[in-house]
């Protein structure tokens, strides 16, 4: 698709070099397998050797994996090294990598430290490091994974959602701060998506849907690469304007009121 001076707004990221931490699973696999067929090069990253290696052998050309546990500064860095070793640039960053187990008002201190550690800090460190590579190479896009969670209240959960909210304000301060070195800084917001995280609570992706039907006037959970494709739109041209803002992929989650949006009339 072009606009009326020719501009491309298609997806095309040949050329681009994108790492995307946590994913060896999930959300950050579905992100890393869309950003290469859109054509970029692809630093997978994350804590399983296993899952990681197989995924970069499974993308082939223009994919490596990066062993990675973001809370350790010596490993972001030897990450964004690789990165630039093979690629020779680095354009943009998608922070996915997550810690989700929340006991809620149970939680001891250190599982508090450890959340925040992982959902919040890790992502915003990363971002100072590798933010200057990304001026270099002429500006690009960095996106946050938030979560519905960071608007609602849950019974039973808080340190998922306090940390999820959390990075809605740190992308608010990254945009204004990053701005002018032509980089620009979203969140996307995802409600519940399919992912191992919903698996083990479900079971079955059947069965989730039907659950989450319940909360998601859509009426079933989201896709992995549904969030991917708002992930990719934050980074492509089309959204050269766009910074410091939220893009939402809830299936409506987020603006039904009590009523659950069934007619109120009686």
């Amino acid at each position: 698709m072009t606009d009326q001076q020719g501009q491309d707004y298609s997806f095309d990221f040949t050329g681009k070099t994108a790492i995307i931490t946590g994913s060896t699973g999930g959300i950050g696999q579905d992100i890393a397998r869309l950003f290469h067929r859109f054509g970029a090069n692809v630093v997978v990253s994350g804590r399983s050797l296993a899952a990681g290696e197989a995924i970069a052998e499974e993308l082939g050309e223009r994919a490596i994996f990066q062993p990675l546990d973001v809370t350790q500064d010596a490993q972001i860095d030897a990450c964004i090294t690789r990165a630039l070793d093979t690629f020779g640039q680095i354009n943009f960053h998608i922070n996915n990598a997550c810690f989700y187990p929340d006991p809620g008002l149970d939680a001891t201190r250190d599982e508090w430290l450890n959340s925040v550690n992982v959902n919040l800090i890790s992502g915003a460190i990363f971002v100072g490091k590798v933010a200057p590579h990304i001026k270099a190479a002429g500006g690009g896009a960095i996106v946050n994974l938030s979560s519905t969670s960071a608007k609602t209240g849950r019974a039973g959960t808080l340190l998922y959602p306090a940390s999820k909210a959390a990075i809605l304000n740190v992308t608010k301060n990254e945009a204004v701060t990053l701005a002018p070195d032509n980089i620009r800084v979203l969140a996307v917001i995802p409600a519940w998506t399919w992912s191992p995280s919903i698996e083990k609570a479900t079971g079955d992706i059947e069965t989730a849907d039907r659950i989450g039907a319940t909360f998601h006037p859509r009426g079933r959970v989201g896709r992995g690469d549904e969030v991917a494709r708002a992930v990719a739109f934050a980074c492509a041209e089309g959204a050269a304007f766009m910074s410091g803002t939220e893009i939402l992929v809830d299936g409506v989650y987020s603006v039904i009121v009590p009523d659950q949006g069934k007619d109120p009339r009686i």
